[in-house]
C-alpha cells in the first residue's frame, strides 16, 4: 500500500469544502451572516460637488462610486425627440487584485450594460422629457460607475449607485427662446 502525498492544492481544497460544509450546518455563510442575512447597506449622495448627481453606495464590503454630468447635444437620429443617456462603469485595480489596469475588460463592458438595461426597460428616465428641440438639442447624460472595493457583488449596488445619483442629480435647466436654448440658471431633479 502507497502513502504519496497529495498535491498541496488537494489539501486547500478539501479545507475550504470543510469550512464551507461545517458553515453550512450552522446556517452560516463565510462572512458570518445567517444564510437569509442581507449585506448591509449605505447610500450617501451628492458627494462629488462638481457633478451634476452622484451616489457612494456601500453593499456589505463592496463600494461604489457613481457620477452623472449632463451635456447638451443632438439627439439621435431614430430618436429626435428624446434625450439620451449612455453608462460607463470601471473595476479600478485597487478594488480587487482580480482587477487589472488598462482598458475596460469584459467584466466592466458587461456591468455598464447590465446597468444600462435595467434603466432603460424600468423607464425610470423620461428620455422624451430631456428633449429641448425635436431632431436638434437635448440632454445628454454620462453615468460613470467606479467599482472602488469589490467583495462579491457589484451589480446591485452599481445599480442602486446609478439610480440614487438619477434621483438626486440637480441638472442645469435651459429653456428654448427664438429657436436658440439658453440657460436658466435654474435645476431641475
Amino acid at each position: 500500500m502507497s502513502t504519496a502525498i497529495q498535491p498541496k492544492k488537494n489539501i486547500t481544497a478539501r479545507i475550504v469544502q470543510d469550512k464551507i460544509y461545517s458553515l453550512l450546518q450552522q446556517s452560516k455563510r463565510l462572512d458570518g451572516r445567517g444564510l437569509y442575512d442581507m449585506r448591509s447597506i449605505t447610500i450617501t449622495t451628492n458627494l462629488i460637488e462638481k457633478a451634476d448627481g452622484s451616489a457612494l453606495v456601500t453593499l456589505g464590503g463592496t463600494k461604489i462610486l457613481a457620477g452623472i454630468k449632463t451635456e447638451i447635444g443632438a439627439p439621435y437620429l431614430d430618436r429626435p425627440d428624446e434625450g439620451s443617456f449612455t453608462i460607463n462603469a470601471e473595476l479600478l485595480p485597487l478594488a480587487s487584485i482580480s482587477f487589472e489596469p488598462g482598458p475596460p475588460d469584459e467584466r466592466g463592458v458587461e456591468l455598464a450594460r447590465v446597468v444600462d438595461r435595467s434603466i432603460r426597460e424600468s423607464k425610470v428616465l423620461d428620455l422624451k422629457k430631456l428633449c429641448l428641440i425635436e431632431g436638434e438639442k437635448a440632454y445628454i447624460l454620462f453615468i460613470d460607475i467606479y467599482v472602488l472595493d469589490y467583495d462579491g457583488n457589484y451589480y446591485d449596488p452599481s445599480l442602486i449607485a446609478a439610480l440614487a445619483a438619477i434621483a438626486t442629480a440637480r441638472i442645469p435647466e435651459y429653456k428654448v427662446v427664438d429657436g436658440k436654448i439658453q440657460k436658466t440658471g435654474a435645476y431641475f431633479t
